[in-house]
């Protein structure tokens, strides 16, 4: 049996793929397999993974689309190595990540998970200096020493800090919260390691940059960011810390600005009945922030004249470092 499982979910990016492959095959450590889950990619991606004559390579193919997070969930189920790492099939490992991951599980049998920093990158697989200096700042990478992490609920639910794709798990703790929920599918790996945290895990982190992250060209669509936000309201919904009231505070904090923005997704989208009654939702709680005053105004307006005013609003506010990056590299 290999040591190591390591899973890439992939849909229709055979172009890219080979980059994610080839940092795995390039590990200074061999004692793994590579399971690349396939979800009835439309492009040539069984063209493209035949090109390896590796045995430590598994293809599994879909015949039919099951989605993003039942995809996840087949690489992981079918891992056969008592550690196991997903990480998506436009980023990438860099060399000693396995060594140095696996050689902290060995030498720490109570640590549950490592984590590492990583890279920025852009679509042109060029590691960007200043955007990954300042993406570790802003999750406060920069600032965890090279040890166990004190207040690991404090450092994945409020902080959010840690990253699934760059992270090594006993696959043992996985089954303890029986991996990914499919409800979380596009948050879900912000939702494992908190449950993770929650059920008294143990994560390790490494400063080191050993996985790199990669920011595209273009933007989420409207249809995405509605998506992903239901999905981390049904997460924090989920959620509960009654020993610890500070983080509790913060949950029903962060529900209420998730709903924010999910209501004016959904005006911007054209349901404007559905964001209303968010936003009615909040006014129930408190009083309304002028952002969710002025999206309650723009939900009279016709659908035209409403997105013409996100769009504006979208020009005033100032490029931040992820979509420099992304429209850096086209």
């Amino acid at each position: 049996m290999p040591n190591v499982s390591i899973c890439i979910p992939t849909y229709n990016r055979a172009q890219i793929l080979p980059y994610a492959v080839n940092s795995v095959l390039n590990q200074t450590y061999g004692d793994f397999e590579l399971l690349i889950c396939d979800d009835a990619s439309p492009d040539n991606t069984a063209e493209v993974v035949a090109q390896w004559d590796d045995p430590r390579i598994r293809y599994i193919r879909h015949p039919q689309n099951i989605k993003r997070s039942r995809n996840m969930r087949s690489g992981y189920e079918a891992a056969q190595g008592q550690y196991f790492i997903k990480f998506d099939d436009d980023d990438a490992l860099t060399p000693t990540f396995l060594e140095r991951t696996v050689a902290v599980m060995e030498s720490q049998p109570d640590v549950d998970f490592v984590c590492t920093d990583h890279w920025v990158i852009n679509a042109r697989n060029e590691r960007d200096q200043a955007a990954t200096a300042v993406n570790s700042a802003k999750w406060g990478k920069d600032r965890l020493a090279e040890a166990v992490i004190d207040d690991l609920l404090k450092e994945t639910f409020v902080r959010q800090s840690l990253q699934v794709g760059s992270t090594l798990f006993r696959k043992d703790c996985l089954r303890t919260v029986d991996f990914m929920r499919f409800e979380a599918d596009g948050c879900e790996d912000f939702d494992l390691l908190v449950r993770l945290a929650a059920v008294g895990k143990t994560g390790f982190f490494i400063p080191e940059k050993l996985m790199e992250y990669r920011f595209h060209g273009g933007q989420t669509s409207l249809k995405q960011d509605i998506h992903f936000l239901s999905a981390k309201i049904f997460c924090l919904e989920s959620y509960r810390f009654p020993e610890r009231p500070e983080l509790e505070t913060i949950r029903f904090a962060k529900l209420a600005g998730l709903k924010q923005v999910l209501a004016m997704r959904l005006i911007e989208k054209g349901e404007a009945q559905r964001g209303r009654q968010l936003i009615q939702e909040l006014a129930a709680l408190g009083p309304l922030s002028s952002k969710a005053k002025l999206g309650q105004l723009l939900s009279y307006l016709p659908l035209r004249l409403r997105q013409l005013a996100f769009q504006g609003f979208r020009q005033l506010r100032p490029e931040d470092y992820s979509e420099r990056v992304r429209n850096a590299a086209g």
